[in-house]
């Protein structure tokens, strides 16, 4: 089992910037995918930006410049810049880690942390 701890998440002005952080424990062997999701009210959850055990990084397009997420795999933390922060990204910000649980079936299994406020007011 992984559990993931989410910190960082707040209310800002618009334009402001904002650094969530997560740290995973547990049974940390084998992460391989992290990532940051995001939750707006009456919206499905979205990926925001997702970086590999290697350091490959991939970010939803809308949020491309503004959105940095960077990974300490000594520490077991994945954390998230956010800069430039508008209305529209305010939401419940969620860690996820995928951990490897069968190479040759090609299976993972999937967490989730509990997730964090953020609010951009304009």
């Amino acid at each position: 089992q992984v559990q993931l701890v989410e910190s960082g998440g707040g209310l800002v002005q618009a334009g402001g910037s904002l650094r969530l952080s997560c740290k995973a424990s547990g049974t940390i062997s084998s992460i391989d995918v992290m990532a940051w999701y995001r939750q707006a009210p009456g919206n499905q959850r979205v990926m925001v930006a997702t970086v590999t055990s290697g350091g490959s990084t991939n970010y939803a397009d809308s949020l491309k410049g503004r959105f940095t997420i960077s990974r300490d795999n000594a520490k077991n933390t994945v954390d998230l810049q956010m800069n430039s922060l508008k209305p529209e990204d305010t939401g419940v910000y969620y860690c996820y880690a995928e951990q490897i649980a069968s190479v040759t079936f090609r299976t993972s299994y999937k967490y989730w942390g509990q997730g964090t406020q953020v609010t951009v007011s304009s």
